[in-house]
């Protein structure tokens, strides 16, 4: 059941109008019904995958708890809850990394050993990436004893399987989400409203912008031996566009969607186009993801003890100031690592990640040397000349980034990048090279794509201001609102790619 498709507006609305009608008490009882009917819907096989993580980590957590109460030496209590931990982590990610990366794993083994291990055929469970990240936040949160753990069962299963993030994210944190679940909400109107904007606003991402862009980028990236370093070039930005399209507005619907119900999800996009290092870059792209890395694998790789004697050791090596730098770019090259691992079985999202994660490691090393060639070169960091240039430097490094993460293969992603370095010609920008015959009405299509990047571009540019856009449309005239309403709507269908032709949302694959 798509998010774009005309049966899950129909489900939405079933949701959003029994939840105000029953009794607040089972208001949490209803979203959890309607979580497992929209899984279910998808394919009751893979229902199973859902329930092995909610049932394992629900356990863990009410056993770690159990320790806490009983125990009282606290190396014994540490102990037993780490076994504890250590079970659950080993089995969740060991199901995510069988139905994941057993293909990736056998095809490896085969070309180094020369091997012919048959492949297998896995299903991979719509959304796993993401209901096993946030459940195993939760278990990590209760083994810090951050929070405590959730003793109802069902509960804990709404908190894992709320169907608006389950396929996509945002990856919530359970101290800031669970009590908004299990909480009753009251009608309100103006938060309707607003949550309206935000859904219409995503579709319009997703299908004016995205959808749009998707046919000229499939043409070339599939076929990028056919065209010239212009026309991939074009394509990657279109991919830029397309992607964030895509993401940003299925993240504005899932957002918009859980508001219907008074419940705020984290922000997973804040601007990221207008970044200026690649840091910041991944301090707006998808930022559930970067914060679950953060506190859950950068911070406890960099405090170890391992990580303490690896810096001692560099210190006296390398001095203390690139002893101390070393350990955090060590760490943070490890994490984007995972990064890539998480967003596919391939080598070109290892790749990608790693691109990501020197270009931090790289930048934390140079940071005194950068510090003192501005200084030597008068650079005014507030100017918004120098703002501008870091924010096309970052968009750049960007962009390299996504031949990565769009090519077919890592061999694909260094050709296309041949090309664009060898046959790149300012002409082909307007003798007619870039309209491809086997996309129809690609001009149209580049118009309508265009159309939507300057309306994008001017609501980020307010937001970035601090203009609260959706306050303000809700706060005008009730005729300039409807009008805002209805152009959103009608803009839709006339100039979006209808569902079929758009497809599903390219983050629900993870």
């Amino acid at each position: 059941m798509s998010l774009t498709s005309f049966e899950f507006v129909i489900f939405v609305g079933a949701a959003v109008a029994g939840y105000y009608l029953i009794p607040k008490r089972f208001q949490w009882v209803w979203l959890l019904a309607f979580s497992y009917i929209y899984y279910a819907a998808a394919s009751l096989k893979i229902l199973f995958f859902l329930l092995f993580s909610t049932a394992t980590t629900y356990l863990a957590g009410l056993l770690m708890d159990r320790i806490k109460e009983k125990q009282a030496d606290r190396e014994q209590r540490i102990k037993q809850k780490r076994r504890v931990v250590a079970a659950a982590l080993v089995l969740n990610f060991g199901m995510l990394a069988v139905v994941k990366y057993t293909n990736f794993a056998i095809e490896n083994i085969n070309a180094l050993l020369g091997s012919h291990l048959s492949f297998q055929t896995i299903i991979l469970p719509l959304g796993i990436s993401f209901y096993t990240f946030q459940s195993m936040g939760y278990l990590l949160d209760v083994y810090w004893e951050k929070v405590e753990a959730e003793r109802n069962p069902f509960r804990f299963a709404l908190f894992v399987s709320f169907f608006p993030q389950i396929l996509q994210g945002p990856i919530g944190r359970f101290n800031r989400l669970a009590h908004q679940l299990y909480e009753s909400h009251d009608f309100d109107w103006g938060r309707m409203e607003r949550a309206f904007i935000l859904i219409l606003w995503g579709f319009f991402k997703k299908m004016v912008i995205a959808d749009n862009a998707a046919g000229f980028v499939d043409e070339v990236f599939g076929n990028y031996g056919s065209y010239g370093g212009a026309a991939i070039v074009v394509a990657v930005l279109g991919y830029s566009v397309q992607l964030y399209g895509d993401f940003s507005g299925g993240m504005d619907v899932v957002r918009g969607i859980a508001e219907l119900f008074g419940i705020s999800l984290d922000e997973n996009f804040r601007r990221p186009y207008f970044a200026v290092s690649i840091t910041d870059f991944w301090h707006r792209w998808h930022i559930t993801l970067g914060t679950w890395m953060k506190d859950y694998v950068f911070y406890p790789l960099s405090l170890s003890k391992m990580m303490g004697r690896f810096s001692k050791a560099a210190k006296k090596r390398f001095g203390k100031s690139i002893g101390r730098t070393l350990p955090i770019c060590l760490a943070n090259i490890i994490v984007f690592l995972l990064v890539g691992v998480w967003h596919g079985a391939d080598w070109k999202f290892i790749l990608y990640g790693l691109y990501n994660g020197l270009i931090i490691a790289f930048s934390g090393l140079m940071m005194q040397n950068y510090r003192k060639w501005k200084n030597l070169c008068h650079i005014n960091e507030k100017a918004p000349l120098w703002k501008g240039f870091q924010i096309a430097r970052t968009f750049l490094l960007v962009n390299i980034s996504w031949y990565f993460d769009r090519a077919a293969g890592v061999g694909e992603a260094f050709d296309m990048m041949r090309i664009t370095l060898t046959s790149f010609r300012l002409s082909d920008f307007w003798n007619g090279s870039l309209m491809l015959e086997s996309v129809d009405l690609v001009a149209l299509r580049f118009v309508i794509v265009g159309f939507g990047c300057i309306l994008l571009f001017l609501v980020s540019l307010l937001q970035e201001r601090g203009v609260k856009i959706r306050e303000a449309i809700t706060g005008r005239h009730v005729l300039i609102k409807y009008a805002v309403y209805l152009f959103l709507i009608f803009v839709l269908p006339a100039l979006g790619q209808p569902p079929s032709a758009g497809g599903g949302f390219i983050y629900a694959q993870f």
